[in-house]
């Protein structure tokens, strides 16, 4: 048995001065999480919105990299053709000679051999390329094709503790077999006012898909991603979500700087490349964030 962080889903309370986050909530303060005395059964995220350049890769890399240092074994699922969680971490998508596609198109392939190991402890990729994209026709006329994803990352799932699967910009058939094998969901929102309106529409996915497919599925949060604090778009954007959602949204708030796309150059998560960076230190507070809320062991 794993040992898990005592009473995950309390929320802790928050002292009366306590200072306004970017939320426009108190501020909470999430401790670092106790290590864990075993690994799996994976808890399986999927990383989903519709819109392109959220922060879904970034998110996924440093969030999985946040993880990985606290201890939690993370394998990171590209479930995008374009392959930019692979390229992310080293991998070069145009030499591979196996990917997620062919775990997805035949049952024989062991998911083993196509899982690359990382620079990064802890974090291990099923990486993609640009054959994905034939996935979403070829699937059309399988037995129970919502269910390919699930079927492929069970063969894997005792071996980590959790699951991130990066989506690609759409809420076809690839993403709906993300949400059908994943215990949660997480949704970057950029800070920009029509970025708010694809939100309705994957929300209304993902209760067809908990309603017909994935009873357990749940949203883990919404993610506020390239914030900028000084302007007042980005406050104003903070504060529908907010309103809309409330504690759906996390503390945590993504702030926008260079550093994402230096350390996506340099193929590595940001904890590596500028540990001391304030963006590392957000994707640190995510982590602990989620695991707090009981959403990673």
């Amino acid at each position: 048995m794993r040992k898990h962080v005592a009473d995950s889903q309390q929320r802790l309370e928050i002292a009366a001065d306590a200072p306004l986050g970017p939320t426009g909530r108190p501020a909470r303060e999430h401790p670092e999480p106790a290590p864990l005395d075993g690994h799996g059964p994976a808890r399986t995220i999927a990383m989903v919105n519709q819109k392109g350049g959220v922060g879904k890769t970034t998110s996924s890399i440093n969030l999985g990299a946040a993880l990985a240092a606290y201890g939690r074994r993370v394998l990171l699922v590209d479930f995008d053709p374009q392959g930019a969680l692979s390229v992310g971490l080293g991998i070069n998508p145009n030499a591979l000679e196996k990917s997620v596609y062919n775990v997805l198109m035949s049952a024989r392939i062991d998911p083993h051999e196509v899982i690359h190991e990382t620079a990064v402890d802890n974090i291990h990729v099923m990486p993609a390329n640009i054959d994905l994209s034939a996935a979403e026709i070829q699937l059309v006329g399988e037995v129970a094709r919502e269910q390919v994803l699930a079927r492929a990352l069970a063969r894997v799932a005792d071996e980590y503790d959790v699951i991130l699967v990066d989506c690609q910009p759409s809420l076809g058939l690839l993403t709906v077999n993300a949400l059908t094998a994943a215990h949660g969901v997480i949704i970057p929102l950029e800070t920009e006012f029509f970025a708010l309106r694809g939100v309705a529409l994957l929300v209304e996915t993902i209760e067809k898909v908990q309603d017909r497919l994935n009873p357990s599925l749940a949203i883990d949060g919404i993610l506020a991603t390239m914030f900028d604090g000084r302007t007042l778009h980005s406050r104003e954007v903070i504060a529908s979500v907010v309103d809309a959602f409330g504690d759906t949204v996390f503390d945590t708030v993504i702030s926008r700087t260079v550093k994402f796309p230096d350390a996506t150059v340099a193929a590595e998560p940001i904890i590596s490349f500028a540990p001391n960076h304030k963006g590392a230190d957000a994707y640190r507070r995510l982590a602990r964030e989620l695991i707090a809320r009981g959403g990673s062991p």
